[in-house]
């Protein structure tokens, strides 16, 4: 019989999506058919499907760790920010509408059913399904209405454990003051909680266990030490990229190996920056180090390569970019020689011109490009959502990812294509050949191309095998959990849910 078990956060960023991951590889490894589900999403770091929907990053991360290809039912709801307070709304895999904040929290209630739908599909072929919850339960002023916590819980009779994260402090007021601030049944719904992220000696918490076990009467699962590999797994969303280890040098604050030549490649931080992911292997590498350039700060001069990454809303960001004086930087980079690269926005802010007449990423508007790629973008018609796989043209490598992106992208440079997918030409590169651009995300998780890549911009230390890297981590993720967390009183905890029993 399908039992669900939900893991709610005392508040965002603590840890959640991590959790399911490595429970999901734990109970899989264990031989259960395991399914991740997260009701409502809130990111712009996405994922394609294989049947061409668009869900979050962590959820396909999850499915990875079950063994599984992603679906779109493992994350009904999904909500990319924009700006202006608006977002784009995606349900079931599909663009949706376009809805501010206001308007959204008046429209959720009516997506519950989607989501139930969702759910009751995934329970129908697995033996557990855990459910990861968004942002805290305790924001009770979004309680009416809510569709991603405490909401789908009881909507779907799905016990729930908590998590807080001891790195932030105050853990102890976090699930002391999670459990005051939720009503009776939502309490009673509670099975017990987790601490995430301690370092030192998880004995010294013993005394916080017994103060929280007396004011709430929940049992502790277990306090999980942090884990510092786990920063190489890709990130729910942009929070991650605030973390001193998501912004530093190459590899899990590793050092440089010594061996052969360490270079600099360089990306800005747009305020709407998307699929980010994209970077993750090159900041795994030993021989690179990726600096992720903040606001006022200038693109540093040394860097060999600066990757423009994709974004959610590019005539904003394109102008906060002039606004950082990021183009000017630009300019004097290629006139150093030095290469640059656009991936999907990216690859459309270095082109002329781009319009977005019908305001698909914001309000109706056009901008001049960096003009460094001879290419024209109109941002109009559906989004592209589809895998992909071919080869780089320049040096005959594979390649193998995904497209998403809007926009009709036409002009000269489309003669001198970046990448050739199974006989589809897709981006640009310049007469010089130092500035290239392309709508694939996900091309440096090829080894071969990416040691090509790098051998271009003068890299000659050895290359990792990422793909290989993530499935190490995800079972050292799973190992790091099965020694620190009760995964028995975990799955004892999970239940079938109301759907299952009535199906």
């Amino acid at each position: 019989m399908t039992r669900a078990l939900m893991l709610q956060g005392t508040g965002s960023d603590v840890g959640k999506s991590l959790l399911v991951t490595g429970l999901a590889r734990v109970f899989t490894r264990r031989g259960l058919r395991v399914r991740p589900f997260k009701p409502q999403n809130m990111s712009n770091n996405a994922a394609v499907t294989e049947n061409g929907g668009e869900i979050g990053r962590a959820q396909a991360l999850q499915a990875r760790a079950c063994g599984i290809p992603a679906s779109t039912d493992m994350n009904p709801v999904l909500l990319k920010p924009q700006s202006d307070g608006m977002a784009q709304l995606i349900v079931c895999g599909r663009v949706h509408s376009t809805l501010a904040a206001r308007e959204y929290r008046a429209f959720a209630p009516s997506l519950l059913p989607q989501v139930l739908a969702a759910f009751h599909r995934l329970a129908a072929v697995a033996d557990l399904v855990l459910v990861e919850g968004a942002g805290s339960p305790a924001e009770i002023n979004l309680r009416q209405g809510d569709i991603a916590n405490m909401g789908f819980a009881e909507a779907a009779d799905v016990p729930v454990a908590l998590i807080a994260d001891i790195e932030r402090g105050g853990v102890i007021a976090q699930l002391v003051g999670t459990y005051a601030l939720l009503s009776p049944s939502e309490q009673a719904r509670l099975t017990g909680y987790i601490v995430n992220k301690f370092r030192g000696d998880p004995r010294l918490f013993d005394g916080g266990v017994a103060a929280i076990g007396e004011r709430t009467g929940l049992p502790c699962f277990g306090v999980v030490p942090y884990l510092p590999d786990a920063a190489l797994l890709p990130a729910e969303d942009s929070m991650a990229l605030s973390l001193p280890s998501m912004s530093g040098e190459g590899g899990p604050g590793r050092s440089p190996t010594g061996e052969g030549s360490r270079i600099k490649i360089a990306a800005p931080l747009l305020p709407r920056i998307a699929n980010f992911d994209d970077l993750d292997p090159l900041r795994a590498e030993p021989g690179v180090e990726l600096v992720l350039v903040r606001p006022a700060q200038p693109l540093p001069r040394d860097a060999a390569l600066v990757i423009l990454p994709g974004s959610k809303a590019t005539l904003a960001d394109l102008v906060f970019l002039r606004d950082q004086g990021w183009d000017i930087d630009l300019l004097v980079h290629h006139r150093h020689g030095r290469h640059i690269l656009g991936l999907c926005g990216g690859y459309q802010m270095l082109g002329r011109h781009i319009a977005d007449p019908e305001g698909s990423e914001g309000p109706p508007g056009e901008a001049i490009g960096l003009g460094l790629l001879d290419i024209d973008t109109v941002l109009r018609g559906d989004k592209r959502l589809a895998e992909a796989a071919g080869h780089e043209i320049a040096t005959g490598m594979p390649v193998r990812g995904y497209e998403m992106h809007l926009g009709v992208t036409a002009g000269p440079g489309l003669a001198r294509p970046m990448l050739d997918l199974s006989g589809h030409p897709d981006g640009a590169v310049s007469t010089d050949g130092r500035v290239m651009g392309c709508y694939l995300h996900g091309l440096f998780a090829s080894d071969p191309f990416r040691r090509a890549f790098l051998a271009r911009l003068g890299a000659t230390s050895g290359v990792f095998a990422y793909e290989p890297m993530i499935e190490n981590v995800l079972d050292g993720l799973a190992d790091h959990l099965e020694r620190h967390l009760d995964v028995d009183a975990l799955l004892a905890a999970a239940r079938p849910p109301r759907l299952t029993r009535a199906a």
